[in-house]
């Protein structure tokens, strides 16, 4: 019924009356703001039988607080050895370092029909370095190698500091 008002030809439009149309319009913003108007009403009520009459200010009262300080600093040092601060705390944290061949966008349609022996073709061309990843943060190029059976990268460029502060901006 909606969609009929709405969908009103112009001789149609021109019989509409334009003062009972702001009359009723108005009625309805008046009716609306009675009833907000006693939904407040029944809420304070609501509130003053639960014993909550909105002054809370009796049970408030102001609390000083200790003065905080830097315990971290003191608990581990860190030595300075004329060129900056030791960093031996840091030295013994994991990173996951990962290398990548190359990468690809395809549809997810393509995506579930791969099986076994499907190709997917990649951004890199064959005999291009790797990228060496830590944490996500490409930090050198590499090739293959193999180390005792097992595969290994030789670092060929590595990312300068400037350069990978740059990249993360």
């Amino acid at each position: 019924m909606a969609d009929e008002k709405d969908d009103l030809t112009p001789e149609e439009s021109a019989d509409i009356d334009a003062d009972a149309l702001a009359d009723s319009v108005a009625s309805e913003v008046s009716d609306a703001s009675q009833d907000e108007e006693a939904l407040a009403d029944e809420w304070a009520a609501a509130m003053e039988e639960a014993g909550e009459t909105g002054d809370d200010d009796d049970d408030v009262r102001n609390v000083e607080l200790d003065e905080l300080n830097d315990e971290g600093s003191a608990a581990m040092p860190l030595r300075d050895n004329g060129n900056g601060p030791e960093l031996d705390v840091i030295l013994d944290i994991p990173v996951r370092i990962s290398m990548e061949v190359g990468s690809t966008q395809i549809p997810i349609r393509n995506l579930l029909q791969l099986n076994q022996g499907s190709v997917v073709e990649l951004d890199r061309l064959a005999g291009e370095p790797l990228d060496v990843m830590v944490n996500g943060t490409l930090i050198a190029h590499g090739e293959v190698v193999m180390v005792n059976d097992k595969f290994g990268i030789r670092l060929t460029d590595v990312v300068s500091q400037s350069e990978r502060i740059q990249r993360l901006r």
